[in-house]
């Protein structure tokens, strides 16, 4: 992780720290956290839980009840880039990120990628 993204995610910590401290939820912490930053929701939502990239691999792998998941950190910076860039992420893996993250997947999508449907919504998450 470069050093300015780390030090992003140290201050989104702090600062979600705190605003845990106060009963705010993940979604309300992302909220606030948007204000400032100006990333996708996946990355977003990285942040407001204050995990590192390779936490959430980590994590991701675990729930992967087969043991056959291989999330790697590139991989999930490319899916933090989408929509605008990257690699569009599964429906499966919206959900297993959601369950990392402590919401719903609906919350990791962009809004200009809710009315897109297919994948998305045969998987059950708003189209």
């Amino acid at each position: 992780m470069s050093g300015k993204g780390y030090q992003t995610l140290l201050d989104c910590r702090r600062r979600g720290f705190l605003l845990r401290a106060h009963g705010f939820t993940v979604d309300q912490i992302a909220v606030v956290l948007s204000l400032d930053h100006e990333v996708s929701p996946l990355r977003l939502y990285r942040y407001a839980a204050g995990l590192t990239a390779a936490q959430v691999v980590a994590a991701f792998n675990d729930l992967d009840p087969s043991g056959t998941a291989s999330l790697r950190e590139s991989r999930l910076y490319d899916y933090e880039l989408w929509p605008d860039g990257g690699r569009r992420p599964s429906a499966q893996t919206l959900q297993r990120l959601a369950r990392i993250y402590g919401t719903t997947p609906d919350r990791l999508l962009a809004d200009e990628t809710r009315t897109d449907r297919g994948e998305h919504e045969r998987a059950g998450l708003p189209a």
